[in-house]
């Protein structure tokens, strides 16, 4: 039994695949079209799918797409009349369009994949439930997903047990956590469906002065989590921006200009609104706790990826376990959406011990044989050192450990926005350094972005206040009174990006201003090979930790083949590359 999922049409669109009950195969389109974030038919995602599983469309049982278009449709037609003063003109203006993509959208993949097979439409938190329920080591669980919108949900919570998931209140549009980060964002100065992170990265620099205005003014908070936005103060019903005038009063000024320098006052708005999110998280989480009476909970849509609410749920709420889609943006949805046809559709059953998920360490994208790295490297007369196999691991160690920065491109790519340890830039996090040099020399990025550690599973405790793993990297935990180094002239008010030069622990590459980290802890299991470069790091330094980022510059995707690999070494100033068994170098060898 073949089940294809697919999402598409607003962000991150994606493909997977279900096998008989198991995930083969997903994958964004964005790691094939080189666009970040690319939200069009992922007819390449499709493609890679099915070569994965060694098949053709015709052996597809079903296709089943993410949400429902009439329903998404219907919620656009009711904003436009009830927002917009000419919404009826706003809308006949872009309803070709919606016509065209969305609501013959049945008719279009059809013809798109030559597939004359069985098409289903899951609703779009549903999807995203599943892609948070199904694959966890939960036999039952509470379930929460909160996004931007999708058809007119918001936010959802629920529950799953066995194969099963109910899904048991709503939020809905206009009414949104993630609209009202994303209208931050936007005022900031940041991309909106890109940039959350990084005010979630810069809300530490600040004091959250503003608080209280938010709380007064933008949202009425209930005690359940639940609330309303004060729509006088957004655009993002109507308009092209995702802010109005109102708004720019309320906050002294019209939004930053991108890229302009960031002020005490950017920081401090970031600080504010993170702590309003984690506020409104933990009570829609007590909330939840109270109505579902279920130990454990499983999180997925966008606003899952903020790691720092994550950590205040794992350590504030009364749940015991969490376990979060890695794929938590609509990309997840794809896998959602298939995994209810496999377990809700068809009725089959689900097995799990409480312990293991069924994920795969999210390490379900393409990947890349030696041979075909070879013949690249070969054909474009490319200079390299082959490795023994068993010799990858400790030479690779050996280059972090004297202070480079090394390309690590091995086995299949993940699936989702964070590098596991396939498609990864590491480096020493020891160094006082390497948060600067890797942030402008390779990244080519904001300073005041943080890095995330990678730590050997068994040595988690030792550095961090975390009592879970945290396989995704999807949880942020304190660092370790005995790790922290004391300040020099504590008494001494240190404001903005001064606070980046104050070393603050013995892994200061990691090391955020808030003395947090966002870690990623590796079990051998999941990930061999990652491992054994860590555990031979962590031999020859006596520390089990480094700096695991993104295989990419700003700007654009995760890298996905050795071509791409290749090109991002050259163009930044990584010191090494191994991809496969091949070792590339600039200026030295290692010997």
């Amino acid at each position: 039994m073949n089940i294809l999922g697919i999402s598409c049409y607003y962000h991150d669109s994606a493909a997977a695949l279900i096998q008989d009950g198991e995930i083969i195969a997903a994958s964004q389109e964005e790691r094939f079209s080189r666009k970040k974030h690319d939200y069009s038919f992922p007819i390449k995602s499709i493609q890679y799918c099915l070569k994965e599983a060694n098949i053709n469309i015709d052996k597809i049982d079903y296709v089943v797409f993410y949400e429902k278009p009439f329903i998404k449709f219907e919620r656009i037609l009711y904003t436009y009349l009830s927002y917009a003063p000419k919404g009826i003109t706003s809308f006949l203006k872009l309803m070709p369009l919606w016509l065209k993509q969305k609501i013959f959208l049945k008719d279009d993949i059809a013809k798109r994949l030559n597939y004359k097979g069985k098409i289903l439409f899951s609703e779009h938190h549903f999807s995203h439930a599943a892609s948070a329920f199904y694959p966890s080591p939960f036999k039952k669980a509470a379930i929460l997903t909160i996004d931007a919108v999708g058809e007119w949900t918001t936010a959802s919570f629920g529950k799953g047990f066995d194969n099963n998931i109910k899904i048991m209140s709503e939020l809905n549009f206009p009414h949104s956590l993630g609209l009202l980060y994303s209208a931050f964002t936007y005022y900031l100065g940041f991309k909106v469906c890109s940039g959350e992170y990084k005010v979630m990265g810069l809300a530490p620099y600040g004091k959250p002065k503003y608080t209280d205005i938010i709380l007064e003014k933008l949202i009425d908070l209930k005690e359940d989590g639940s609330f309303k936005l004060n729509m006088k103060y957004f655009n993002y019903c109507t308009g092209l921006t995702m802010t109005n005038r109102r708004f720019h009063n309320l906050f002294g000024g019209p939004p930053r200009k991108p890229e302009s320098k960031l002020e005490i006052k950017h920081m401090d708005l970031a600080s504010s609104l993170q702590k309003v999110t984690e506020k409104i998280i933990l009570k829609i989480v007590n909330h939840v706790y109270k109505t579902t009476k279920e130990k454990n909970i499983c999180l997925a849509g966008g606003v899952a990826l903020n790691c720092v609410a994550n950590g205040k749920i794992l350590r504030k709420s009364p749940f015991e376990k969490i376990w979060i889609q890695s794929a938590a943006t609509d990309a997840g949805g794809a896998l959602g959406a298939a995994l209810l046809v496999w377990y809700k559709y068809l009725n089959n059953k689900r097995k799990t011990d409480n312990k293991t998920d069924f994920q795969k360490a999210s390490l379900l994208g393409p990947s890349y044989t030696n041979n075909y790295i070879k013949e690249f490297l070969d054909k474009e007369k490319i200079l390299y050192k082959e490795l023994k196999p068993d010799k990858i691991a400790e030479i690779a160690a050996e280059i972090i450990s004297k202070q480079n920065v090394l390309g690590w491109f091995q086995g299949r790519m993940e699936f989702g926005p964070r590098a596991l340890g396939s498609r990864s830039v590491l480096g020493d996090a020891r160094s006082e350094k390497m948060q600067s040099i890797i942030n402008k020399k390779i990244k080519f990025r904001e300073s005041f972005r943080p890095f995330a550690p990678s730590v050997l599973l068994e040595k988690t405790k030792e550095y961090f206040s975390i009592d879970c793993p945290s396989p995704y990297m999807l949880l942020v935990a304190e660092i370790k009174d005995e790790k922290r180094i004391k300040m020099k002239n504590e008494n001494k008010e240190i404001t903005g990006l001064d606070k980046l030069k104050i070393k603050r622990s013995c892994v200061p590459a990691i090391t955020h201003v808030d003395y947090t980290a966002r870690i990623q802890t590796v079990k051998r299991k999941n990930n061999p090979l990652y491992y054994d470069l860590i555990n031979a790091f962590y031999k020859k330094t006596g520390c089990p930790v480094i700096i695991n980022t993104s295989f990419n510059v700003r700007g654009e995707p995760i890298v996905c083949t050795p071509q791409e690999a290749y090109k991002c070494f050259m163009k930044t100033k990584m010191n090494y590359l191994i991809m496969g068994k091949f070792l590339l170098y600039k200026k030295s060898k290692i010997n």
